[in-house]
């Protein structure tokens, strides 16, 4: 039986891992067993990384809507509570965007929740 070298599979599999690799530093970028720890790392940082991206951008957005809220004499806890009473369905991204481009906007829903 002829041996198998498995040339295509091997090479695009090879190939894969060696363009995700460009831009690396040294032997990381140009050797295949360098560069395939290198992008599983990589690949381990970006999930980690989309995770994280959620619990900074929510930590961002009520960092705004406090010091907006504070403004009108509202804590962000108090805010949040009066929204919640008042039933206004807005999210902290929503709230986070009025704060900073629209101010008129964000105080007309301070006054709707009083």
């Amino acid at each position: 039986m002829p041996r198998a070298k498995r040339g295509f599979k091997a090479r695009r599999r090879r190939n894969r891992i060696m363009k995700h690799a460009r831009g690396y530093y040294g032997a990381r970028g140009r050797t295949f067993a360098n560069a395939i720890e290198q992008v599983h790392n990589g690949w381990e940082d970006a999930y980690a990384g989309r995770r994280r991206k959620k619990r900074e951008y929510r930590r961002l957005w009520i960092v705004r809507i406090n010091a907006a809220s504070r403004l009108h004499g509202l804590s962000y806890s108090k805010f949040m509570h009066q929204l919640k009473n008042a039933n206004i369905g807005l999210d902290r991204k929503v709230l986070a965007d009025l704060a900073l481009s629209d101010p008129g906007g964000f105080k007309a829903v301070v006054d709707a929740t009083a």
